[in-house]
């Protein structure tokens, strides 16, 4: 058995995707998109060639950089089933009907201009077509089941606790009457996260690949950091300020919005205007209100008690969800206070960009950073304490108060990582660290490497590694 690491290698923490090649059949585990700068973007291209075999696709979880170049593998004539847990389905097709109609919408806008300068026009990365025709492959698969994927490969998929369905794969490969383990960590979630079930431990592997986005670091614990955003929050409604906040629209609004509706319960603040400016948060939250009736064992018990108590929307009635676009730009006659959360969360597309363009220069506005954000990426350069950034070609001075709060961090933080891979040291598996700048995954090797005196493979990308 081989397996190529095609993306989220090198260095890159995005486009996630890993092509496994056994004796009777070839699968992929995640197809996930490159975001970033233009650097991380240009490798987005199909992760098998022409005449690859592929009878499979397994999904750890929907976020685009674990889905994103699904619609390239039906371009490319591919329709293989792709095995997803239910929650993950139904995140997979709202997240890659999005990232369709955004591909559509940035080649007519770059062809306009190209059409200006006398160049050619360019195709967008794929049409709807192609994330419809994807999106009818989708297989449902349960937690905790062995499933037969392809001939001679089962797969398990296990709670990893990052996103709603989110799942790590732990996969059984029979070749010449031998067994191999591999198991795929995907993204893991932080312990204590107030929405999802903690991830669920696995015992037994020959090789794991481990995301190591935060290897060389702890987040701040969720309580210290919800303190510290109501103090932000409270600063800003002082100052009659505008808080914005680059949102990840699955897994960040939602937890958002139950935050904003804990602030007002607790009566931390009088309710003041909040706008969900997100057509997918919109539609993603609607389907965690979906699972959260049909599903309650995925989410905290916590999150349950707190929804039991009193519906959430009962302490929102300030929240607006504005889902057409003249609705969002109706938000830059609100004056302040008010918190705006709009995607999208790196800040490399989206309505965001108009919020940062439109407020980014006033002492009074506030920015909080929620996620990860990516090289190259707007997000990146405000983390990082740039001055003056440009956003559609305008160059805008950075004179707002950002804030980075690594607590609300989907990601697991190193303590976190080692807790999971701590139930499958004792197999002595040979350990290849993924999903992480160069950084964090060396931090994490070190560790691993004095803690269970395991050495960790650093790949780069297209590397294969032989089982």
């Amino acid at each position: 058995m081989k397996i190529t690491i095609v993306g989220a290698a090198g260095g890159e923490v995005t486009g996630s995707a890993y092509y496994v090649q056994a004796k009777h059949a070839s699968i992929l585990i995640d197809c996930g998109l490159f975001q970033g700068g233009k650097k991380a973007e240009a490798l987005n291209r199909p992760p098998t060639a022409p005449k690859q075999r592929l009878d499979a696709v397994l999904l750890t979880h929907g976020h685009l950089d674990h889905t994103g170049r699904l619609p390239l593998l039906a371009q490319r004539g591919h329709r293989p089933k792709v095995f997803a847990t239910p929650a993950t389905i139904d995140m997979t097709a709202l997240i890659l009907r999005d990232s369709a109609r955004i591909q559509a919408g940035d080649a007519e806008r770059q062809n306009r201009k190209r059409a200006r300068a006398g160049q050619p026009p360019i195709e967008p990365l794929y049409s709807p077509q192609y994330a419809e025709e994807i999106i009818q492959c989708l297989q449902p698969v349960p937690y905790g089941k062995p499933v037969r994927v392809a001939e001679g490969i089962e797969a398990r998929f296990v709670q990893a606790g990052h996103m709603l369905g989110s799942a790590s794969i732990q996969l059984s490969v029979h070749e010449d009457g031998r067994e191999k383990k591999v198991v795929f960590s995907g993204d893991l979630g932080p312990k204590g996260s107030v929405i999802l079930h903690n991830f669920d431990p696995i015992q037994s592997a020959d090789l794991v690949f481990l995301e190591s986005t935060y290897g060389d670091h702890d987040h701040r614990q969720f309580l210290k950091t919800v303190e510290e955003f109501v103090g932000i929050v409270k600063d800003s409604v002082a100052r009659k300020g505008k808080i914005i906040i680059p949102t990840f629209a699955v897994g960040r609004a939602q937890m958002l919005t139950v935050l904003m509706s804990w602030i007002f319960r607790k009566k931390h603040l009088k309710p003041f205007p909040v706008f969900l400016d997100s057509p997918m948060a919109i539609e993603a939250t609607k389907l965690y209100y979906k699972h959260f009736l049909n599903n309650p064992d995925l989410f905290d018990e916590r999150l349950l008690s707190y929804i039991r108590q009193k519906p959430i929307r009962a302490d929102l009635k300030t929240l607006k969800a504005t889902a057409t676009a003249e609705q969002s730009k109706q938000i830059n006659d609100c004056p302040g206070p008010c918190l705006v959360m709009a995607g999208a969360g790196m800040c490399n597309a989206g309505r965001i960009l108009h919020h940062l363009k439109a407020n980014l220069w006033r002492p009074e506005t506030h920015v909080i950073i929620v996620g990860y954000q990516a090289h190259g990426s707007l997000g990146r350069q405000l983390v990082e304490g740039e001055k003056v950034v440009s956003i559609h070609g305008e160059k805008i001075a950075v004179k707002a108060k950002v804030h980075t709060l690594g607590g609300f961090s989907a990601h697991a933080g190193q303590t976190d990582l080692l807790a999971w891979f701590s139930g499958l040291a004792a197999a002595n598996p040979r350990v290849v660290l993924t999903h992480g700048e160069d950084g964090p995954r060396e931090s994490l090797a070190k560790l691993i490497s004095q803690k269970y005196r395991l050495k960790a493979i650093m790949p780069k990308m297209q590397e294969t590694i032989v089982v």
